[in-house]
């Protein structure tokens, strides 16, 4: 398999997972995924899920593209800078309305970051 299909398939599986956790937590365990936007509340639905995962799949993958043509340590500088981002991307949930939409959403975000950290990062 060459590295363009295998890296859109990474950017699919983090989509697919963040879509099976959201499986689990909103229809299985009945979590109720809202969020506070301004006056309003934000229920965060498969289709926001999947659409979130796969815009930040895509902007990983075309960081690291841009970083590996640009300089030798590519892959290094992305995986620094995708750690970096990952973790800040944590303190997005914290703002859930109930807890347990916070640990639904922050699984949502380990389980895409992680998918695109590993699967990105590999040559």
């Amino acid at each position: 398999m060459n590295r363009t299909a295998r890296r859109l398939l990474v950017v699919l599986a983090a989509a697919a997972a963040a879509l099976l956790v959201w499986a689990l937590a909103v229809p299985l365990a009945g979590v109720d995924l809202t969020v506070p936007q301004g006056d309003t509340d934000l229920t965060v639905g498969p289709g926001l899920v999947a659409a979130a995962a796969l815009a930040a799949g895509l902007a990983a993958w075309g960081l690291l593209a841009l970083l590996e043509r640009a300089t030798a340590r590519g892959r290094r500088i992305w995986t620094a800078t995708a750690a970096i981002v990952f973790a800040l991307s944590l303190l997005g949930p914290l703002g859930a309305a109930n807890a347990a939409a916070v640990l639904a959403l922050l699984a949502m975000h380990a389980v895409v970051g992680g998918v695109l950290i590993a699967g990105l990062a590999r040559r």
